[in-house]
């Protein structure tokens, strides 16, 4: 008996393989002592949280970040045990969350801290958090010039222990910019500070992804690493310097759904904003912009068939795009079209998407929705 894959034949191919590569040779790179966080918020940069998730438990991650207490959730009910730090912190209504799964908290206000110092004591326990400075990133944590006095407020809360310090890069990507090494020295007085007040925080975590590569004083005792564990990063590293051998984990494939003859001066597409000037081969896809192939990508992106490079025009639709495949040997229905990854030696890239739209790599795999089936290979 012959069996059909009945799905739609749009899929994301992850490579567990490759993701375990990347995080050894990540931790290669920074070398002994220094703690690796995979970060798999956002369903792991696109690639799925759960599977990832697990995989890199059995690679020996130390860490997992998250960024909402409802992803921590989910990797717990799937069987993660790993520790997992929630970088944003928690919801009021969220604390017995954190104590039924076992997530350690970000916390970055003293209402938040109360909270969970309330619920600790009701629970009789004591509670780990991380608290976040703000150096200069300006988004959320206790401002660097408020840690003497946040930090003696924090002391009212006894069943509370700062197990870690942390902070974020603004510009770590950038070695001509000196703020990462500003913002390294005011996460440095934070900690003394911290200290003056009786903490001793044994986590202390300052570096991304590209600090991590790029300021190997900037690794504390824990790096965060999030998308170059994916393999993405030629366009979120800092230039010019030695990098970990990375492998990409997510591949985007399709098949060719439709084949028509087009004669020249006809149009393609919403708008007719792209004619052809010759006889045609136009192949229809079945993917399009709802599915993460970006509407910006329209009469400029590209797609592999049959090891052959050949351009999207017209517009992409939310579930269509259209490419032109004149000239292309055997070309027929059913035909595998690679969006994202390589075919013989031609390779498309998340960064090389990203360039073209204006974005980065980590937008474009994030990006790609879940109807898009993925299916994870492993040796």
């Amino acid at each position: 008996m012959v069996h059909r894959d009945i799905h739609r034949p749009t899929w994301a191919e992850i490579d567990l393989d490759a993701l375990a590569q990347n995080l050894h040779s990540i931790r290669d790179f920074i070398g002994e002592g220094i703690n690796v966080m995979g970060v798999v918020k956002a369903n792991a940069y696109g690639h799925g949280a759960v599977e990832c998730s697990k995989r890199l438990e059995a690679e020996g991650v130390d860490w997992l970040g998250v960024a909402t207490i409802e992803e921590a959730v989910e990797l717990r009910e799937a069987g993660v045990i790993t520790p997992i730090l929630s970088f944003g912190s928690f919801w009021p209504g969220q604390e017995h969350l954190l104590f039924e799964h076992d997530v350690t908290p970000t916390i970055f206000d003293l209402e938040r801290a109360r909270l969970l110092d309330t619920k600790a004591r009701e629970l009789d326990v004591v509670k780990t958090i991380h608290i976040k400075i703000d150096t200069g990133m300006g988004r959320v944590g206790v401002s660097f010039r408020d840690v003497a006095e946040w930090g003696e407020e924090l002391r009212k809360f006894e069943n509370l222990h700062v197990e870690g310090l942390m902070t974020h890069f603004a510009a770590a990507d950038d070695l001509t910019d000196e703020f990462t090494n500003t913002q390294m020295l005011r996460f440095a007085e934070a900690v003394s500070i911290f200290h003056e007040k009786g903490f001793r925080p044994s986590i202390l975590d300052m570096a991304n992804s590209p600090g991590a590569v790029g300021h190997s004083d900037s690794r504390g005792t824990m790096v965060r690493i999030g998308g170059i564990l994916y393999g993405l990063g030629d366009d979120v590293l800092p230039k010019g310097i030695g990098r970990p051998k990375l492998e990409p984990v997510m591949s985007v494939h399709s098949r060719i759904a439709f084949l028509k003859n087009v004669s020249a001066g006809e149009s393609i597409g919403y708008g007719k904003t792209f004619t052809t000037e010759r006889e045609s081969m136009i192949a229809t896809v079945p993917i399009g912009y709802h599915d993460g192939f970006r509407r910006a990508l329209s009469n400029q992106g590209s797609a592999i068939v049959n090891g052959g490079m050949v351009p999207v025009v017209g517009r992409v639709s939310m579930d269509w795009i259209t490419i032109d495949v004149t000239g292309q040997p055997n070309v027929g229905v059913g035909d595998e079209v690679v969006l994202i990854g390589s075919q013989d030696d031609v390779r498309i890239s998340a960064e090389d998407l990203a360039g073209l739209i204006d974005t980065i790599s980590y937008e474009v795999t994030c990006g790609i929705d879940k109807r898009v089936r993925r299916l994870y290979v492993s040796n």
